[in-house]
């Protein structure tokens, strides 16, 4: 770090996050996208807005979350959307879990056949869930496919329709499909690479907020809610995949995580193989 640098960083006050600043924040969180923040978490609050108190010249979190909720007023929701951001974690890589990419390959797409599908990536976060599902399916899969992607956070939504990510985040994918469904960047842009058109002509990104309702997004015949699920309390993971099975065909199939479980979520499915489960239509 050059000197003046140095002296500035520990000229900038800190400002503390409270107790009561951190509960704030905490419920607003919860009331609002369904996640529970640990007493843990609090250092990261804190850190995840500074820098947006520093941007908007705020002295402390309060004042912070109260422009917060004041701008959000109406329609709109943009500082709404900074916060939620900010404090949600989007950890993703390309074919992460592969036993449930070898099982639709060996096992669900013979019982397809040749029908046309539709597909969610339901915590999507910045697509490489939904990509990896793409070139699965364009690989090995002869019907016609479309996939909808949807996060919570805006910003790794439009990170997903870039569909631009560091080479270093193609380690995971098969060199075949590197070759056939990825495009190297060039120049400036060398270090990336890009998702092929003929994948991305057949995926698209929304955000969405699974604590509520998605009935704008039709029927699927296969859905993956996995690795949300440890994020919320057991209210909300039954509020979550009540909403995500509405949309999930009679006889469709939900992935979820492998460290994740839905004992005691709820009644509408049964597992069929480990993290896997067949929807038995609604009670």
């Amino acid at each position: 770090m050059h000197p003046d640098n140095a002296q500035m960083a520990l000229s900038t006050p800190t400002i503390a996050l409270s107790d009561t600043e951190f509960n704030l924040f905490r419920r607003w969180l919860y009331e609002t996208a369904g996640i529970h923040l640990a007493d843990a978490k609090r250092a990261l609050v804190a850190g995840r807005l500074s820098k947006r108190l520093r941007e908007l010249e705020l002295n402390s979190y309060q004042q912070y979350f109260d422009c917060m909720i004041e701008t959000s007023k109406g329609d709109n929701n943009s500082e709404r959307q900074t916060a939620i951001d900010l404090l949600t974690t989007n950890e993703t890589f390309f074919f992460r879990e592969i036993g449930h990419f070898d099982y639709l390959r060996q096992k669900l797409f013979p019982e397809w056949g040749t029908r046309a599908v539709r597909c969610w990536s339901a915590a999507s976060s910045s697509g490489e869930e939904a990509y990896t599902l793409a070139m699965t399916l364009a690989e090995h899969y002869p019907g016609d496919w479309r996939i909808i992607g949807t996060d919570i956070s805006s910003r790794v939504v439009k990170s997903a329709q870039r569909a631009v990510y560091p080479m270093l985040r193609s380690k995971n994918i098969p060199t075949r499909y590197l070759h056939e469904y990825c495009r190297k960047g060039t120049g400036d842009k060398a270090n990336t690479f890009k998702i092929a058109p003929k994948l991305r002509q057949n995926v698209e990104f929304s955000y969405a907020n699974l604590q509520q309702p998605q009935t704008n997004l039709g029927q699927f015949d296969l859905i993956f809610l996995r690795n949300v699920m440890i994020y919320f309390d057991k209210t909300s993971k039954q509020r979550v995949v009540n909403h995500v099975l509405d949309r999930l065909k009679p006889g469709g199939l939900l992935f979820i995580g492998h460290a994740e479980s839905l004992n005691g979520v709820t009644q509408r499915v049964k597992l069929v193989s480990p993290s896997i489960y067949l929807y038995l239509g609604s009670n």
